[in-house]
């Protein structure tokens, strides 16, 4: 058993964490910066939601996933010409929105918003801290820039609840190291709609960044490294009281890019610090970050007191097809806590899947996400406010909707179609839909939120009205109709046939349904001390769907999610890498990762991984394909009153091996 450590309870420890952060940083801004590019300004996030749409949809076109946000002006910049094959005029209205920020100085960003609205409370999702109840919101942005590697931008973001100086910071560096120190916001997600981690759920945080635009070696490594200040809490546990004070949040983004179109990150975030929890020096701080079982939680070795703070971790995976019909496939795995042993397993998971069509019959574009969460997000027992700031979650928007410190879990769902008329112009509907779990200690009904919008260029400006209606999870209506002028510099949005090279197009992308049956075993642990339960073979019906593309002569990449019927409860399996290799004509073999859902009485969470060989056409467009796969640890708390004692520990874990036989058939 580890011998405990007093921790001091002053701020002196944080110096030794500073000045390591401090080291590293002024290591990469001195290093080379020969013919290197200088540093870039980012680009507003939901504050334009029109122009920032078409950037996400140029980044899809021109085969550029997005894993982290706001996105920097020379990302776009550099996917433009792949785009502009696909989407000339997208391509067209994109480059005329960047023009503003090639110059030493310029207005980047103005918008006004006036709304008659409601008295309900019900946060605005992704909105910075607003609420539906706000009459007006403004915001503005404007940069300057002294040669290539420094840039001052000045920002502000105001409604009727809260002002903050949102794109307010201060850029020096280069495209492999830009640090940025102010108010820039933060969000470790490959999602548009949510960010389970951080995103614009909240007011934004004053920090200190430093990260790279242009992905380095020969895996495109990118990364971000940051640290803020949330607002003061009076509700931080120590010493067995209560202590006041602003908790630290540093976040850790790290991302690779094996093959063209597709990246995989890790994504951290780690509350600490505030009040008498203050002495933390570098050494906790590693230890926490590289052994969160055992630094970060509460057990009979570690105390609340020595519990170094609150964490948070997520695995993220976007693929882009570029096909006849281009889009984008993501996933995200997360976790608010660790599980059983070990440091890489998730506790509290949640599972997030996404698509996006960024262009349908030329006129439309389409997006799908859905997240489902354990219990355990957003609350901590050493911080009382949870992971909020300034009264909002930093996360997902459903933190919000539920009563505070509800550990419950729950599911969202959002859909969003886009159109750009004939007549000029942009409309989008989006429906969101949420459902807490029934354990909770609220009284909670679905949510549901349907919101149309429709703006059109005027000159360099964007007017237009959004109408948002909706009932909370509490059962309560609410009702939002605005009206909005956004600054644009010249940004047109016409809509018009795309002129698209079939020789830019990748035919290699390829469509197929899996249908066929499994054999598995499942191993059950209840309890520590438990005999583990281990089911007999069940032979059950197996379906998937999913896509891939070559990313070599040899290699094809791509995703898939799998249903099977297990003991009578639906297992639904995402492959977030899906691997193929190509032998010869008739023979390939095959290697996937990714997660798994056990529809239980709660849903149980864990990674699920395999291996498989696979004849090909043995017929047309049919392959016949057998694997051996593994979902290991699949976890869910005791939570429900038939469920086993939560002591000694509250978790029940299911693993799972078994062999699959199927056919495919490639559409």
């Amino acid at each position: 058993m580890r011998q405990k450590k007093a921790l001091p309870r002053k701020m002196t420890g944080m110096h030794s964490l500073q000045s390591s952060i401090l080291a590293f940083t002024m290591a990469a801004l001195c290093a080379s910066v020969v013919q290197a590019r200088g540093v870039s300004p980012y680009l507003p996030l939901n504050l334009t939601p029109e122009i920032e749409r078409d950037i996400e949809r140029v980044l899809i076109l021109g085969n550029q996933p997005v894993l982290t946000r706001p996105i920097p002006a020379a990302r776009v910049l550099d996917a433009l010409p792949a785009a502009c094959k696909r989407n000339a005029k997208l391509c067209a209205r994109v480059r005329n929105y960047l023009k503003q920020y090639m110059g030493t100085a310029a207005i980047t960003h103005v918008g006004i918003e006036g709304a008659y609205e409601d008295d309900s409370t019900t946060s605005v999702p992704n909105h910075h801290g607003m609420t539906m109840n706000s009459a007006w919101s403004a915001s503005a942005i404007a940069q300057l820039q002294w040669g290539d590697y420094l840039l001052l931008s000045g920002g502000i973001a105001a409604n009727a609840d809260n002002t903050t100086p949102t794109g307010s910071y201060l850029s020096i560096g280069y495209e492999y190291a830009q640090l940025d120190v102010g108010y820039r916001d933060h969000w470790l997600s490959p999602f548009t709609d949510s960010s389970m981690l951080i995103g614009t759920q909240a007011a934004t945080m004053p920090s200190i960044t430093l990260s790279n635009y242009t992905p380095m070696t020969s895996i495109g490594l990118t990364y971000e490294l940051f640290m803020a200040e949330m607002s003061e809490s009076p509700n931080i546990a120590f010493a067995g009281g209560t202590t006041t004070g602003n908790p630290l949040l540093a976040g850790l983004h790290f991302a690779i890019a094996p093959a063209a179109g597709w990246t995989l990150s890790g994504n951290r975030l780690i509350q600490y610090g505030g009040g008498e929890r203050g002495g933390k020096d570098s050494g906790d701080f590693l230890n926490a970050l590289l052994r969160p079982h055992d630094y970060d939680n509460t057990s009979d070795a570690l105390s609340s007191d020595e519990e170094f703070g609150n964490q948070q971790g997520a695995w993220t995976s976007s693929i882009v097809f570029p096909g006849s019909v281009p889009f984008s496939v993501y996933f995200e795995y997360g976790g608010e806590d660790t599980s059983y042993s070990g440091n890489y397993r998730l506790g509290n998971s949640s599972l997030s899947i996404g698509i996006d069509f960024p262009q349908l019959w030329d006129t439309f574009d389409l997006t799908y996400e859905a997240s489902e969460w354990q219990n355990g997000w957003y609350v901590s027992g050493v911080y009382g406010d949870g992971l909020r700031h300034e009264e909002h979650v930093i996360g997902h928007w459903f933190g919000d909707a539920r009563q505070l410190g509800d550990a419950v879990g729950g599911q969202s769902h959002m859909l969003r179609l886009g159109w750009q008329p004939g007549i000029g112009g942009v409309a989008e509907i989006r429906y969101r839909t949420l459902a807490n779990e029934t354990y909770g200690t609220g009284a909670y009904s679905r949510g549901h939120d349907l919101t149309l919008r429709y703006s059109y260029p005027w000159h360099s400006v964007l007017v237009g009205g959004e109408v948002q209606v909706g009932r909370d999870v509490f059962g309560d209506d609410y009702s939002r109709i605005a009206a909005f002028a956004r600054f644009s510099a010249d940004y047109t949005a016409r809509a018009g046939e795309s002129s698209v090279d079939e020789r830019d197009v990748d035919k290699t992308v390829q469509f197929f349904a899996d249908a066929g049956a499994a054999a598995s075993r499942t191993r059950i642990e209840l309890t520590d001390g438990a005999p583990k339960y281990v089911t007999g073979f069940a032979y059950t019906p197996h379906l998937a769907v999913g896509a891939r593309r070559a990313v070599s002569d040899r290699s094809d990449l791509g995703a898939r999610i799998e249903f099977d019927d297990l003991e009578g409860e639906l297992l639904i399996a995402v492959r977030a890498f899906d691997y193929r290799y190509r032998i010869n004509k008739h023979w390939a073999v095959l290697g996937f990762a990714g997660a798994a859902r056990y529809d239980l009485a709660t849903p149980a969470f864990g990674y699920y991984f395999g291996m498989g060989a696979q004849w090909r056409d043995i017929a047309h467009r049919l392959d016949l394909n057998l694997d051996i796969r593994y979902a290991d640890k699949l976890s869910r708390d005791k939570l429900l009153p038939e469920d086993p004692p939560a002591m000694p520990r509250n978790d029940v874990f299911y693993d799972m091996f078994g062999a699959t036989l199927y056919l495919s058939y490639r559409l």
